[in-house]
């Protein structure tokens, strides 16, 4: 049975929101998919200090939007049908709680249950350098069937500005849910079979 085309996208307080919002600004191209944002309070307010969006721009890219404190919300549970989630940017707060299921706000607690269900999770974690307590946690998080994605850096594709950079990490994202996104470049694609 098919997954609904419904993405969990959530934000929190890591530096680099604009990844998630430029994910969400891809995803609302896809009038097929539906969209569920959870923003943390640490991401209401780097959204405000590192871009040039308001809270309410970044909502209004959402099909839905929940509050983080609603561990009641549709997506708390197993039995909401979602493709996947995404948090982008991934503090390391919040990567600690999802390694150790510790479900204490709504972010968390789609994450368990994105976990709980086998669905995929994706996780974009920002900070550097990583401390050994860091690593221990993308350990587990991996572990447990999560996937980390870190917003690296990549030139192959010749990116011309930061926004290059971001789409590109956004791109690989969208990847990982078999979403195609227009203008990815894919590493020697045009010279398959040459």
């Amino acid at each position: 049975m098919a997954f609904p085309k419904r993405l969990i996208i959530a934000l929190s307080g890591a530096s680099g929101p604009i990844v998630g919002i430029r994910l969400l600004e891809r995803m609302k191209a896809l009038p097929a998919w539906e969209t569920h944002l959870v923003l943390s309070e640490g991401a209401r307010r780097t959204i405000l200090e590192e871009t040039g969006y308001t809270v309410a721009d970044v909502e209004a890219l959402a099909t839905v939007v929940h509050a983080q404190e609603d561990i009641g919300a549709s997506i708390a549970s197993g039995t909401f049908k979602v493709a996947g989630m995404v948090v982008a940017p991934c503090s390391m707060k919040t990567l600690a709680g999802v390694a150790h299921g510790f479900s204490e706000n709504l972010i968390l607690r789609a994450a368990d249950v994105t976990l709980k269900e086998r669905r995929r999770l994706v996780l974009v974690p920002r900070e550097m350098p990583l401390s050994l307590i860091h690593l221990r946690n993308m350990t587990a998080a991996t572990e447990a069937g999560a996937i980390l994605l870190p917003p690296m850096l990549s030139f192959y594709q010749q990116p011309k500005t930061v926004d290059g950079l971001i789409d590109h990490v956004v791109g690989k994202i969208l990847d990982l849910f078999e979403i195609e996104m227009p203008g990815f470049y894919r590493w020697q694609e045009s010279n398959e079979g040459q």
